[in-house]
């Protein structure tokens, strides 16, 4: 049986013709990858209206800090109510934090909420609501029925770039224009 390539820390770029309207012009970071299946966090897709704010009051975590505003994403589809935090590396929490790059980590545990509110959070950070999950050999199988391009993660990208932006600059970083992909796949 063939090893599968792991793709932690690449992006995952929805094609055009990907057949899930959940997922249309999105960009997903893997944030871990083997032969038992795949994580990853939406980066370009906005919660409707929720910010820290809005968390923090539903985790009873009193406002202090100056982020409250701070809009939080839509993760992905699977357990919408699941936090998770990107951020850059310099702030580990002292419960648990994945590295999923060297320089961009995962964090799902509350305290890094609360630093976030508190203001000793990492100043690089993109909250996310639910996330994105494959079974075993499925994201390899989309990935072969052209549903999305692999790419790689820059920090300008993951934590910069406009929302609205996000996809065709992830095309962009690959060389590739959103007006020369094909909503069709092929060989040939």
């Amino acid at each position: 049986m063939e090893e599968t390539t792991n793709l932690t820390g690449k992006t995952l770029i929805a094609m055009p013709d990907m057949g899930d309207s959940r997922f249309d012009r999105s960009v997903i970071l893997l944030c871990a990858h083997s032969d038992e299946g795949a994580m990853g966090l939406m980066v370009n897709v906005l919660s409707d209206g929720i910010t820290l704010s809005h968390l923090a009051e539903q985790l009873d975590i009193d406002r202090i800090g100056g982020f409250q505003n701070r809009p939080v994403h839509t993760g992905g589809p699977v357990e919408q109510e699941r936090g998770f935090v990107l951020h850059t590396t310099d702030y580990t929490s002292s419960l648990s934090t994945l590295e999923v790059t060297d320089q961009i980590a995962m964090t799902g545990t509350l305290d890094i909420i609360e630093d976030l509110v508190e203001g000793t959070g990492p100043d690089v950070a993109l909250i996310c609501l639910g996330y994105c999950g494959w079974g075993p050999g499925q994201l390899e199988s989309e990935i072969a029925q052209n549903a999305w391009l692999v790419g790689e993660a820059p920090l300008p990208l993951i934590f910069a770039t406009p929302d609205p932006k996000k996809w065709e600059a992830a095309l962009a970083n690959e060389k590739i224009s959103a007006l020369t992909l094909s909503t069709t796949a092929g060989r040939a």
